[in-house]
Order: structure tokens, then sequence, then C-alpha cells
């Protein structure tokens, strides 16, 4: 059974690596429950009943010593022999004490009257020395330590233990038992030899003056030996006593230095005297120390940190309970020590470990149900945060003492029963970004610069690494507050709560806003300061504060303090601290005094009338998997929202929706969580958590056995199922069918005989019974001689692992000559035998290479048998043979059906997609360009376009510095130098560069006559460049200011091209491409669909689907009165948000225009009848639940037939009977919802058995073929739009700046065509048209998916590679989106070849007519654009670089009148004042 438990033991852990996590490493033994286990040097040492293991600090098996022999001689003088079988003597060992300086472990225990043994460190096989010495008690569990200590600088081991003063030496039973303290020698040149406890002529010892005594823990820090003990005295209270001995000349003075101290835990309240674990805080003065202590009810523990410092003080002590030899019984009174803080309460408590790191204080914690808790500490002794890093499944008690590895520690060893985990202190590889290693509130964890990634600090060498702040309770990485002086000026304070480790780094802030850069009045780490404008109420901040390379920025919408104004509720506190703003006597203030503190809006009265109250939750108690549809009861329940569930110190708080609120109750789902009590609370609106109640998650069910093991195939025979916490039980579930039931029967099979498994649906996992036990038979057939064996004579075994299995010899017959030998093994189906071991007389043969599922011949030698063969065969041979016949025939069939479907796909597949596309919906000029020169949008790009609410006026007054700019740029020179010097500078990175393009372009929109003559020079300079020899290199990517400068001017050249020819076609294939992937099932959750053109948004693995048509109406009016319905084709596997997606574009193909009510606010409700009308909801309580993740509802699920009414309604008008926010708001959508690919969990499928077909992603790629037939005919019309010259000729700005290009190359002397081809290509189809065919969102005003996203990627690719000079030969293994259009490229560079020759061969523009075609490009859009902002930014730059381009117009001989200008120019921003640039 204890195998059987350990796959779940290990998904519960070592299944972290399947997510890149860092696994838990298990080592289970085979001798028994764990006794004891220590680390030293490299290695691990685990004592178990049977044996002694010494593995690598992986938990890999290095060696094993067996612990079963025979003790040889008698009590004083004897030798232990250790046989491989058998043995009637245990070497039961109490003490492990490794000696890593001499490379020696010593282990003592009980075997005769006590024994001890010395083995090589290394290797533990290697047994150097063993004699008979009670050093340790001489039962097999009595309570003791032992360790090595320095004393003089010799080597001692210090042993605690329960003596004796008499025993019989007759069986080695105690007359008298004493417990007592000693040193022992650790070699034979101390006076009395090994293991001796004389000290000269002396035998020294400290001896307990009461029975009773367990001692706990002993180190030793510095020249200070501490051991703590209980004292369990009958006729005296309980207490917990701490020793100090003092390292001193000899045994004798060390143990005579004995000083004592009680220790009372906790708060004063003297009931918790009983010592569980411990754990010493390895560091400096004082020095601190953690234990965990309880009473006589083990459930209740307490974890408190002490100072055990030892006395200064040195005066004549004399202990009451423990006394050196010879001492008088009475004795001084004990110091008492209380705790420095009581760090946590928590039932089941039974280990600890303490590490210090930096300034925090981390307690690893085992529990008694089989957790592994992390509490941290901060340096003021404060519990911040507790975490579960590991679960059993069941209630598992961690072994009392934990070791750190001493190699990196960053895992600690936990021992739980049989196994041995090496447990992940944490696992910071599982955050991807800043934000979510900041929010895991883990010390171990920071942000490296260097390496980007959340990592240990040690993994971060000489660079940043950021970690999180002293006070965990802070939730956001930047906080701000506000300061308002005597004078009425506010100022802006941003806080940063990142704390600095590794390298220095600089520490700087900006203050983007949309008025403008904000002057900062300072910054220091971790805070800065900005004056803000009279004017606060919605500006925008854009907050960057940069820690060396890590920038972190927050978007800050600054509100009103003033005018936060209300009942003073919670919501509206919660406001007021939310915007930075202070809150003081019940209203909101603009200084805040003190620190951010949210628990003062918990006091406040709510908004709502009446308070919500739980009366009960049932259940209120469930395994750590949760349970789905618990009901909660209680009094005015309706404006709850959700259910908040939070364990004390818990990181972080778990939230549930609700799913259904009467008012009088509501239903949820209990998240999974971990073991423990949580707190409940009821959340409104207004953010306030209201209600008490406790909920208790307890270990999951564990299914033991099944009894009987075997039924008849007509099922309905009762069966005993052996499980630990039934009630957590949901269902039992047979794999061969989808009928389920808690009251378990066996169900019928289809055929006989027939194996089935048995799972137990808990909440949303399902949990497997062990294998069912079947009989295997071994037949043994050898040559008949004159042994006549009978049966009583042999013995067999089956090896599995390291578990032995009697094979029971049932007969022995005799035929021809032959002796047929057969015996059974009992085992689980899923078992294999590797071994099998014949024992007969004092012999044992091992036989290996064995099989129990094939027939193997085994070689069985022994005396008188010339040879014998050994066949074993499986009685299920056979049906397991029709089982998979059977499968591979489904398997076959569904295959043949899918391609058959693609086939089907191909040839019928039609291109008529678009019906009535209506009014191409482009974006006016302003915001296309603005697209283009800020693709990533925020708040630069906003304030670049002119903002009809202005006021003129209030603008020309702010533009005198910006006047000045604008005549400076003007100048060629001045604008190339600064150009020249910003790219010089190596902090000037390409997202800068990008920006100044931008900036500049918008600056000189006005004049693009002017902008083309710059850019041009700058072309030219830049292909000149000798780092350029490359030639076929030049304009390939956006790596400097002219190239960005290119792009936009291309896009605002062109945009008339676009909008009058090729824009027409791209709406038109955009619009062909949504429409085939909605043609089949698209998954909800990921996009993934099954038409579509790119092989990484395949649904591949799509169930089966069918098409439904419905007739759709509206609700109109106020009366509730219905239109004219409209045919509707949707699919079976369409979620209720797809089909209101269907219904809006047949809507808008219909009439021509859109439906004016959001999606969201949207819902569909199901004729079932006459007049009677069922909501369709995404979930609701029907929904189907695998694992945590919960399947979104489809029509396959709602059971909707064909030609049913849908009824459309708006919930403004008409709002639903229970609310139901869109589940795709939910941050973590993706991950707690699924639609049509299944979760990666563990699952029966047998519940669902269109899921148990295998998908093969290979043979859905026609799917690819059949989506690029469909929308073949608009893509040829786009690509020919864009090549195709008419009426007679190219855009003007084509064949200008290709006529510049052939003007370059023969200025340069390039005679290559290629390269000439490959400019043109490099400026205008991958610097311009790919960006547009990639993003039609720039052009429209549409919304792009991700999914759309891939396809037009791959239509992308196809139309740059139409551009490629190199023929490309492409085989079975090239990427599917090269294959796709593999036969049309050809046909498209030819037409691309002509292209360019007609452009070339067009009559040339003059001058006057392309700057007559710029000037009225410029006059078009002469008003859009504020160009003020545009100088502010590019100011910035020059302001920053001020210096270096002074420099650069000086090398490069500029008038003196140039330079004067620019100083000007920096006197009149540098005069204005910081905040008001705007």
């Amino acid at each position: 059974m204890e195998f059987a438990w350990l796959p779940l033991f290990l998904a519960l852990g070592g299944l972290l690596g399947a997510r890149g996590l860092q696994e838990i490493d298990v080592f289970p033994s085979r001798g028994g429950d764990i006794r004891d286990f220590i680390v030293a040097a490299r290695w691990v040492y685990v004592v178990t009943g049977d044996y002694l293991y010494q593995l690598n600090l992986s938990l890999g098996l290095l060696h094993s010593l067996t612990q079963r022999g025979e003790y040889i001689g008698s009590r004083f003088s004897g030798r232990f022999n250790r046989t491989l079988e058998g043995g009637t003597s245990t070497f039961s060992v109490n003490t492990l004490a490794p000696l890593v300086e001499r490379n020696l472990l010593f282990t003592c225990g009980a075997l005769n009257c006590g024994f001890c043994e010395t083995l090589n460190l290394t290797d533990i096989t290697r047994i150097l020395s063993g004699e008979a010495y009670a050093l340790s008690p001489v039962v097999p569990k009595g309570a003791s330590v032992g360790f090595v200590v320095d004393v003089n600088e010799e080597s001692y081991i210090l042993s605690a233990a329960e003596g004796f003063e008499g025993i019989n030496e007759k069986n080695c039973s105690v007359i008298k038992r004493v417990s007592k303290i000693r040193l022992h020698n650790t070699h034979d040149s101390q006076d009395g030899g090994l293991f001796s406890s004389l000290d000269s002529s002396d035998n020294p010892e400290i001896f307990a003056r009461r029975a009773g005594v367990q001692f706990v823990d002993a180190f030793q820090i510095k020249s200070t030996i501490f051991i703590f003990s209980n004292l369990n005295h009958v006729e005296k209270p309980h207490k917990v006593r701490l020793l100090w001995f003092a390292d001193k000349l000899n045994k004798t003075k060390t143990l005579r230095s004995l000083r004592g101290a009680i220790l009372v835990c906790c708060e004063g309240v003297e009931v918790h005297q009983r010592l569980v674990s411990s754990s010493v805080v390895l560091g400096d003065q004082p020095v601190l120390w953690a234990g965990i202590f309880t009473d006589h009810d083990v459930t209740n523990t307490e974890l408190a940190v002490y100072d055990v410092s030892p006395p200064t003080d040195a005066p004549t002590y004399r202990d009451p309970d423990f006394g050196y030899t010879g001492e008088p019984s009475k004795g001084d009174v004990p110091i008492t020590l209380r705790p420095l803080r009581v760090l946590l309460k928590h039932p089941y408590m039974t280990s600890v470990l303490a590490v210090k790191l930096n300034n925090w204080l981390i307690v690893f914690i085992g529990t008694g149900d089989g957790q592994l808790l992390k509490l941290t500490v901060d340096a003021k002794l404060q519990a911040q945060c507790l975490s579960v890093i590991w679960k059993a499944p069941d209630d598992r008690r961690v072994f009392p003492k934990m070791h750190l590895d001493p190699v990196g520690r960053k895992h600690v060893f936990v021992a739980v029963r049989d196994k041995l985990m090496r447990v992940p202190v944490s696992q910071c590889v599982q955050h991807s970004s800043l934000q979510s290693c900041w929010n895991a509130r883990d010390p171990y964890c920071g942000w490296c610069g260097a390496l980007t990634r959340c990592s240990f600090e040690d993994e971060c060498p000489s660079s940043l690494w950021l970690s999180v702040p002293d006070d965990l309770r802070q939730r956001r990485m930047l906080s701000h507050s506000f300061q308002e002086d005597a004078e009425g000026k506010i100022t802006l304070v941003v806080f940063t709560h990142l704390k600095r480790g590794g390298a220095p780094a600089n520490f700087s802030c900006r203050f983007d806003s949309s008025v403008g850069v904000l002057g900062g009045l300072g910054h220091r780490y971790p805070e800065c300061t900005c004056l803000l404008p009279p004017v606060i109420a919605g500006l925008r901040v854009s907050v960057t504060v940069s820690l060396g390379e890590v920038d972190v920025t927050e978007e800050l919408n600054l509100l009103n303090c003033s005018g936060i104004t209300g009942a003073p509720t919670p919501l509206l506190c919660s406001q007021c601290l939310a915007a930075g703003c202070g809150w003081s006597n019940g209203a909101c203030t603009w200084t805040r005094r003190g620190a951010l503190n949210m628990s003062i809006c918990q006091g406040l009265q709510t908004g709502v009338d009446s308070l919500p109250e739980i009366f009960n939750i049932t259940p209120s108690e469930m395994s750590f998997y949760g349970k789905n549809n618990a009901v909660l009861t209680g009094r005015n329940l309706g404006h709850v929202i959700g259910v908040r569930l939070q364990g004390h110190l818990d990181c972080s708080a778990k939230e549930a929706s609700v799913r259904l609120n009467t008012g009088a109750s509501l239903t949820f789902h209990i998240p999974a969580g971990d073991k423990g009590r949580v707190e409940v609370c009821l959340l409104l609106p207004d953010g306030g958590c209201h209600g008490n109640a406790l909920l208790t998650y307890r270990s999951a069910p564990v299914c033991a056995s099944i009894s009987p093991h075997s039924t008849w195939a007509s099922g309905k025979r009762r069966m005993n199922i052996t499980v630990s916490n039934l009630k957590f039980v949901d269902e039992v579930i047979h794999s061969h069918t989808d009928e389920r039931s808690l009251q378990f029967e066996s169900l019928a099979a289809d055929r006989d005989p027939f194996s089935s498994s048995v799972t137990l649906r808990v909440a949303n996992h399902t949990l497997a019974c062990p294998n069912a036990i079947h009989h295997l038979r071994l037949t043994i057939e050898k040559k008949s001689d004159e042994l006549q064996m009978a049966p009583e004579d042999l013995r067999g075994k089956g090896a599995q692992g390291g578990e032995d299995y009697d094979c029971v010899i049932t007969k022995i017959e005799r035929s021809n000559g032959t002796d047929i030998i057969t015996c059974v093994i009992k085992i689980s189906i899923d078992a294999e035998i590797t071994a099998v071991k014949i024992m007969y007389g004092s012999q044992t043969k091992v036989l290996t290479h064995f099989d129990y599922l094939k027939l193997l011949l085994l070689l069985l030698v022994v005396p008188l048998i010339v040879g014998t063969g050994v066949g074993v065969y499986c009685w299920q041979k056979r049906s397991l043979t029709a089982r998979m016949n059977n499968l591979i025939e489904v398997l076959e069939m569904d295959i043949r059906n899918d391609i058959r479907q693609g086939f089907v796909d191909m040839q019928t597949e039609d291109s008529d997609l678009i019906e009535n596309v209506g009014a191409i919906p482009f974006l006016d000029y302003k915001h296309f360009a603005a697209k283009i020169f800020f693709p990533e949008g925020g708040s630069l790009m906003t304030a670049c376009l002119k903002d009809i609410s202005q006021d003129p006026r209030k603008m020309e007054k702010q533009d005198d510095g910006c006047g000045r700019l604008a005549q400076l740029l003007r100048e060629p020179l001045f604008l190339t130098s600064m150009v020249h010097t910003l790219e010089e500078q190596k902090s000037f990175t390409i997202q800068h560069k990008c920006t100044v393009a931008s900036v500049l372009t918008v600056a000189l929109h006005r004049d693009l006559g002017y902008l083309t003559e710059v850019m041009e020079q700058l072309l030219r300079v830049a292909m000149e460049q000798p780092s350029n020899g490359q030639h076929k290199m030049v304009l390939r990517r956006t790596q400097s200011i002219v190239e960005k400068v290119l792009t936009n001017w291309m896009s605002i050249c062109l945009y008339g091209f676009l909008r009058e020819s090729a824009g027409q076609h791209l709406y038109f294939l955009v619009s062909a491409l949504t429409q085939q992937i909605a043609k089949g099932p698209v998954d909800s959750v990921t996009e993934k669909a099954l038409y579509t053109l790119s092989e990484d948004w395949l649904l591949w693995q799509a169930q089966d689907f069918t098409a439904v048509k419905l007739q759709a109406v509206f609700v109109v009016g106020g009366d509730g009165q219905l239109s004219e319905p409209l045919e509707v084709e949707a699919l079976s596997c369409d979620t209720v948000d797809q089909v209101k997606l269907k219904i809006l574009a047949v809507f808008k193909a219909k009439f021509g225009f859109a439906y004016n009510i959001p999606l969201r606010d949207i819902r569909l409700e199901l004729e079932q009848g006459p007049g009677v009308f069922v909501a369709l909801e995404e979930v609701d309580r029907s929904s189907e639940v695998i694992g945590e993740v919960t399947m979104l509802n489809t029509l396959r699920h709602y059971k909707v037939p064909a030609k049913v009414t849908v009824k459309v309604l708006s919930t403004g008008c008409h709002p639903p009977l229970v609310s139901q926010s869109s589940v795709k708001d939910d941050q973590n959508f993706s991950v707690k919802y699924f639609h049509l690919i299944d979760p990666d969990v563990c699952e029966d499928q047998g519940m669902n058995p269109e899921r148990k077909k295998l998908k093969l992603k290979e043979v859905h790629l026609t799917k690819l073929l059949s989506t690029k037939v469909a929308v073949h005919s608009y893509m040829v019309n786009l690509f020919r739009g864009i090549w195709g010259v008419g009426p007679g000729k190219a855009p003007p700005a084509i064949k200008h700046f290709f006529d510049f290009l052939d003007g370059q190359a023969a200025r340069m002397k390039i005679a290559d065509p290629e390269v000439l081809h490959i400019w043109k290509t490099n400026s205008l189809p991958l610097r311009f048209w790919v960006n547009i065919l990639k993003n039609p969102q720039f052009v429209f005003d549409m919304d792009k998916s991700d999914h759309l996203d891939g396809c037009l990627s791959v239509i992308a690719q196809a139309f740059m590679d139409s551009f490629s000079l190199t023929d490309t030969k492409l085989g079975k293994h090239a990427p599917t989106n090269k294959l796709l259009y593999a036969k049309d490229i050809p046909q498209f560079k030819q037409e691309v070849k002509a292209y360019y020759n007609c452009v070339r061969e067009q009559q040339p523009i003059t001058t006057a007519e392309f700057k007559d075609f710029l000037l009225e490009e410029s006059r078009k859009h002469d008003n859009e654009f504020n160009e003020p902002a545009a100088l502010r930014e590019l100011y910035k730059f020059i302001h920053q670089y001020f210096t270096e381009i002074e420099q650069k117009l000086e090398h490069s001989g500029a008038p003196a009148e140039l330079k004067e200008q620019l100083k000007q120019v920096k006197n009149q921003f540098d005069g204005q004042k910081s905040c008001s640039w705007d």
C-alpha cells in the first residue's frame, strides 16, 4: 500500500518539473519508517529499522548497509555478523554522529546491551570497528541526542540519553533507568580508548535527579554546548529545560560548568510545557533559537523564538534537575526564559528549521497532517507571510528534525514515514516578470537585471538584484502620496518598494504627463518627488523609476483629493487612500500622515443598509482539493459579489465568484487550498468584506483497497472500498463507462474477461484506487531426479523494486521424466516482477531479466539438476490482445474519417465568403499616422495629437521656447549634427531613436519638403559609411533615426494610395480570413481554430461538431416586442459568447451597420417551449469541471436543437435574474477556464468518450490548405493592388525614392542589380507594406486577435518571399507557412520584377512636381498634430546631451550664430517653471 500511495505523493511534489519548476527529490526506503537522518559534508545518512543508507545530496542511493544479522559473543565483548537474508538480531541505531575532519561516522544503538560501530564516512560499507558499548539507549526507540563536540581542541561524542544503573545481563532488560549526559572518546589514543567516557581517573557524567527525561535537541555554538529536554515528572508539573556547558580544559571541567534555565511558553500562560522540535538560528549574537511547544493536546502547538545566549556571569550553580556525580540533590533556582515573540499558533506542528536570510528569518515548519510550511519573519520578529511549499495527500506526520542542504542552501531535507524528500525552499523560476517575481513576496526571489529573470541572489553575480521590501504587506511596487505646503502647492511623492541588492545601481525618476514632462524636485532612493501644476484632476502621469538597467513604470490617473467626497464608507476611504490621499476625521485630505494602511477603512460603516451575515456553510470541511457547489446561508446576501477565503498569515487571499444568489443563500465553488483553517467573509461592491465563518481543509481521500477485486461481467456485485476521508468523495467512477455513483456496485462490462480501473471524484480532481490484485502463476519445469522434492521443501519470492512477494508453492507434478512445479504470486496488475528468488535448504538463487507479460526462459542451477526451463504465462494475455486490436481498429477508423473530411473540405471549399461588409471603417489620417509613428501608444502619442478641446490662446502662450526650437530645426547643419550626436551616445537606445524620429516627423510635418531633404542627406551619409560595406544590408532594419524617419515618411506619402486603392483589398482579405476562421470550431480560451493559415494556431484537438441553425429575435422597445427572426448559422461547439458574435455579424451583414450594444451587455435566452425562455450563460452551475478548470458552456452542453429561437436582450433594459460578469474579465481566465482544448490535468477519459480519440496534428494540416483556397483570391487581389502600376504610373513617393536609390547606387558605383533590388525591397515592402499587412488595425477601426495576427504573419511571409532573389528548395521538413504558398511564389516573383522595371522606366517626376505633392500633403493635414508637444519631447534629448551637441557643432565648423541660437533655446526652456511647460 505504501508504494500505491507514492504516485499521488509525487504528483503533489515531483510533477513540478513538468512546469519548468525545481523538482522535489524523493528517496523511498525499503527498510521501514525513517528513524533518524543527518546531513554531513556531501552526503545524507538515513537510518530505518533494517537499513542504514548513504545518499548523495540529490537523494541518489550510494551505499546501503543491512542492520539485520547475528550478535556473537557476550554482553561486554562481541561482534555483529550481518547476513543478506534472515538474522535474529537487529542493530537499532539511535545515534548518528559524523566526524567530518577524520572522515568517520559513529553509529550507536540497541543491540545486545548496547553496541557502537565506526564507519567510513565516504563509504559506510567499510566498517572500521564495532564493539559492545551502551552509549545510547539500549531500547530501540529510546529518547536521546548525540553529536560530536569540540572540547579544548579534542573531539568527543556528547550523548544525552536514557541509561541504566542496573541491567539483567541475560536478556539486557533494565533494572533501573536513569538519564545521563556524558562525553565519549572518538579514538583509541584518548584516555580509556574509543567510546570511553573516562577522564584521567574520573568518570564524569551529569545525571537526571528523577526519571521521565526526554532529550529533544543539542548543538554547539562556538564554545558553548546547548541541550534541550522535557521533564515529564509524574509528581511535578512538566517543564522544558535548557542546559549550557562551556568548553573547558577536559571532560570533567566541561560537565561541571553546567548552567540551566527553564523555558516558559507562551505569553506568560504556562500551559505549553513540552518541547516538540527545536532549531538554532545560525548567526551573530545574540543566539536566537526557535522551538515548537505543546501541551497534552498535540493539536495545539505554538512556535516561539527565544534569545538563548548563555549567561555571562559565572557564580557557583547547582541545578535542581540535573547534577554532577556526587553533588547534593538540592539545587538553585534556574533562570526563566520567555519568548521574544510567539511567531505562530497553528495545529499539528511537529518540526522546525529556522534559517537566517539577510535581514529575514525564514522558518520551515513540518506538520502532523503532512505539510511543509514556510514562514517569513522580518527583522523585528514579526511574522508576515505563511505559505505551503509541499503537502502530502494524507495525514503523514513530518519527522521532528529537518536539515538544510549545505551546498547552495536552497533545499530542505524532510522525512515523512518511510520517505526522505529534498524540497526546494522556493520556486523563483516560475515567475516570468518583475511584477510576478515581486508579487511572490518571497525573500529568496529577486529580479536579476543582467539575466532579466527571477532568481536567487547568488545566481545574479555582478548585477542589480531587486527583491521584496521589508514590509510584505505592500501590494504595489510603486506607491504615491501627496504633500501640500503652506502656499497650497501640491507635491507628488513616489515611493519605491523594491529592495536593492547585488551590484550598486543608479536611481532616477521621470515624470511624463498629459501636459508634458513634470520637473522633478529631487530623487533619493527610494523616493522621488515632483511639483504638480495647479489643475490636478484628470492629470495623467506616467512615472518611470530606473534602477540600473531595470525600469518600473506606473500609470497614475491623479484625482483631486478635495473632490473625493461623500459619506465615509469603506469604499470612499479605500478610493481615497488608493489615490494617494490621506484620510482624517472621516474625510479625504491632501496630506497623508503615517504609512498607507487600508485597515483604517474596515471600521467604517458600509454604504449598504444591512450588512451581510453568514449563518452556515455546507460543507464546512473538505479536502484540500476544494468543493464544488458549496451552499452558504445567511442574511442580507443580495449585494454579495464574491466570497473571500484567507488563512492566518496567508500571503494572499483566495476569492470565489458567486454562481447563484437567492438573497438568503448563495452557491459557490470552494477553491483548492492548503490543509488548515481559513476565515470566510463576503465581498460587497464597495470593497468591504463582511460576515465571518470558518472552513477547514483536510487531507485528500486515499483509496486503500477494493474487495472483492473481481466481479461478473453483468455487474451489480456489491464491492467494499476502503477510503480515508470518505466523506469528501463525490463519486465513484469506472473507467469503462460513463455511469458513476457514490453507492458502489460493479457495473456491467461489454466483454469478458475485462479489466476496469476505479477512481474517486473529489471536487475537480480524480483520484486513483489501487489496481486490483491478480494471481500470477509461475510454472517451473525441470528434469526429474532422485530428490523427491515436496512443496514444503521449496520457497519462492518474486521481486518488484525493493519489495518481495511470496510465491506460494501449490503443487509438484511429475510426468515423462519432468518435474512441474507451480507457485502463485498475488500482485497488482501493473506491477512488474523483475526477479525471482528460489530458496532450498540453506541456498538462495536470484533469477533476473524477468517479465511476467512475456514467455521467458530462466536458468535455475541446483545440485544434481542438469538444466531447467522456467516459463511464465499471464492468463490475461488473450484478453489484452483482443482489447488492443479493438483499440487499434477504432483508432484507424477515426484517422480515416479525419483524412476523408479534410479531402472533402479541400474539394468543396469555395471563396465566396464576403456577402456584405458594409462601409470600410478607415481611420482618419491623424490616427493612422499616430499609430505608425508611435506603435506602442501611450501618453506621448496622445500628446502629439491635437485635441480640439485645447485652448489655442493657451497653446500660443506656452510656445515661446518651442518656437525658437522649431526655428533652430530648420537649420540643416544643426539638425544633422544633432542626429549624429545622439546616435553616437552609448546610452541612446533604439527606443530613443524611434522616439526622436517620430517627434521630429511631427515637428516638421508642416514642411515635408524640408523633412525629405534632410532625410535624403542623412541616408546618403549612412549608406556611404565604411560600416555599411555590406551594401545588401542597408535599410534592412530600423536601427537608426533616419531609418525610422523613412518609415514615417513612406506612411505619410502613401496614405492616399492606401485609402484609394490597396486598402479596400486589405479589408476584404481580413474580413474573409475572419469569416473563414469562424466557419469551424474556435477555442474561446486559446483562440486556436480548425480553419487557419498558421500551424501554430491550428486547433487539431477539435472534437466533432455539427452546424446548428438558429432563429435570432431581438427584443425591441420597452414592452418586450420581438423583431423578425434572423437565421444564424452556429456550431454545436460554440460558446455562448461565440454565438453572440455570430448573431451580431449576421445583423451587420443584413442591415449594413453594427448593433449598437456592446457584447458584454447582451444576453441570450433559449426558447424551451411556447413563451418559455432559459438564460444561456458562459458558466453556470451545470458547467463541467475538470481538475480546477471549468469548461465554458456550449450549444451542445445546452442540447440546443436546430431551428430553435434564441432571444437577444440588452442587460441594460432587461436585467438578468442572476448577475454575472463576463468570465473573460477574470485576469486568470486562461487558467481557470477551458473550451475545446482539455486542461492538462489528470482525469478519467471514460467520462467523455470523445476525448478518448487520438488526435494527430498532421492529419488536420489539410485545414491550412482549405483556408488558403478560401481566401486566396483576396490575397492575390491585394498583392497585385500593391505592386500593380495603374493608371500607367506608381505613386509619386515610390517613383521619387526609387530614383533616389538609383542615383545613390550610381554615385557609389554599385553595378550589381541585386543590390538595388534589395534596397528597394527593404525601403518599401519590408519597411511599409509588411507593417500594414500585419497590423490592419493601423488602417481600420478594428480589433486584431492574436489568431488573426498569426494568419496575417503567414501572408506577410509569402509577400516578402515574392521579393526574394533566392530560390529556396523546400523539403518535407520545411515550415508549413513556406510550403503553403510554395507553388505561388515563382509567379509572384515575376510580377515583382515587372513592377520594379515598370517603375524604373516610368517618366521621372520633376523636383517641382514632387515638391508640389509634398506641399499638398502638408496642407491637407496642417492642423492635426500638436507640434509644441513634439518639440518639448525632442528637447528632453537635446537637454540630456547638450554638451555633446555643442561639441559636435564646434567640430563641424558651425557659425557662432547657430551656437548662440542653441543656447537661447536652452535658456528659454530652462527659464520655465517646473511642471508648467504645457
